[in-house]
């Protein structure tokens, strides 16, 4: 399609996936790492989502190379799991300030080209904990819920000129950390899981490569599940 799409955190995992499969359909890919060697295959661009000027140095470097970003997927993201009693202000604080304000920072910075073009899409990766809660994941969760309220509230700001926002919420993915489980705490989870298998970084992908395509044009505000019916109900 030949858009200029940005994936953050894209240098790895489900984000990477996300980055191929806009390939893929033809698109001019950037991707965001905050540490260590930028993918080979992309535009790799060094930014930390929690520093606003990092980030406008990145959305500079991207309209430069390939031009206004037409389809952003917020996917950076940590984690720092402890239980509530254990868990220091440092693990909530960080956590909430890169998976929900380094959404919000990188969403208002991409809508400011989209809302010149009259349209645009943007991804939020939220996760399944958003909507069931985890023990010892407070702030992961709170942070992965935040991004429905933000969707939505997008979708309002920005729908009357063709943005849309939507979530896509993946369940337990295939990993090598999960591949590393102990049998019976992967049984465990399995168990929980309808479907009875891990989702994999590419169904994720594609979940998202279609919410950014022509064929999703009248959905936003929408949160997808993409957790082999673990959440549903949720």
């Amino acid at each position: 399609m030949n858009r200029s799409v940005l994936v953050t955190g894209g240098n790895r995992g489900i984000g990477h996936a996300i980055a191929q499969a806009f390939a893929a359909d033809g698109d001019s890919v950037a991707v965001t790492y905050r540490s260590g060697e930028p993918p080979a295959d992309f535009l790799g661009v060094r930014c930390d989502v929690t520093d606003a000027d990092s980030v406008g140095s990145a959305f500079d470097r991207v309209e430069q190379e390939q031009g206004p970003v037409e389809v952003l997927v917020a996917n950076a993201g940590i984690a720092r799991d402890a239980l509530l009693l254990r868990m220091s202000e440092e693990d909530w604080s960080s956590v909430i300030e890169t998976n929900l304000t380094g959404s919000f920072r990188v969403a208002k910075r991409a809508a400011r080209g989209m809302l010149r073009l009259k349209r645009g899409r943007i991804v939020l990766v939220s996760s399944v904990v958003g909507l069931l809660g985890s023990a010892g994941q407070v702030n992961y969760a709170a942070s992965k819920a935040g991004l429905v309220g933000m969707a939505r509230s997008l979708s309002r700001e920005l729908g009357s000129r063709s943005i849309t926002t939507n979530v896509v919420a993946p369940g337990f993915v295939e990993t090598d950390m999960t591949a590393e489980l102990p049998e019976d705490k992967k049984a465990e989870y399995l168990k929980s899981i309808p479907l009875g298998r891990f989702t994999t970084s590419e169904e994720i992908a594609a979940v998202v490569r279609w919410l950014a395509s022509d064929d999703a044009g009248y959905i936003t505000g929408a949160v997808i599940p993409v957790d082999g019916g673990l959440g549903m109900g949720h």
